[in-house]
């Protein structure tokens, strides 16, 4: 490994309170999600009008991402590099008991700035260990956008398509793409 490739590996931490998310990382989360969302990133919830979104657009729903953090529900998983916000994603799993063995990922995203640096694949390296390991999940899911290649992003890392819900999201007028279920068991 050059000097250069080890400063850029990255650091992860897990949130798992809301009191653990500090004013930096509150604002580098944000600025984050505008950069994806506005450089054409399949992490546009509800919440959020259509691209291009503002500060003023994403960090109420950031707040709301913190307030929801628990060691046993949900999870945040960040990944820095020297210091800077990378990538992140959300874990969380549902409470009812018919489904609590299951997991679900959300807003997996990688900073424009540190694509191509295997930041995306880390985070779902260690998120499978998290919620295997410490949140005694067997199962994950996602849902991904197609049209992105992101459904062979995940094959790579051993997820499998379950399914998928043709034209199910607009993205634009004229522009419906599948919403591609995939899982993963642990």
């Amino acid at each position: 490994m050059t000097a250069h490739e080890a400063a850029m590996a990255p650091e992860f931490r897990q949130i798992t309170c809301p009191g653990e998310i500090t004013p930096e990382l509150r604002r580098q989360l944000t600025d984050c999600w505008v950069t994806v969302s506005n450089a054409g990133g399949a992490v546009i919830p509800a919440e959020f009008p259509l691209p291009p979104v503002s500060t003023w657009d994403v960090a109420p729903v950031v707040d709301q991402l913190a307030h929801g953090l628990d060691p046993h529900r949900r999870r945040l998983l960040v990944a820095t590099v020297e210091n800077a916000l990378a990538g992140w994603l959300l874990l969380r799993r549902d409470e009812h008991p018919l489904v609590a063995h299951c997991g679900v990922v959300n807003h997996v995203q990688t900073h424009p700035r540190f694509r191509g640096l295997g930041i995306g694949a880390a985070l779902m390296h260690r998120v499978r260990g998290i919620a295997r390991d410490e949140m005694g999940l067997e199962r994950l899911g996602l849902g991904a956008r197609a049209g992105l290649g992101l459904e062979d992003f995940y094959r790579k890392l051993g997820w499998v398509e379950v399914g998928r819900w043709p034209g199910a999201l607009r993205v634009a007028p004229g522009d419906d793409r599948d919403d591609i279920l995939m899982s993963l068991i642990l």
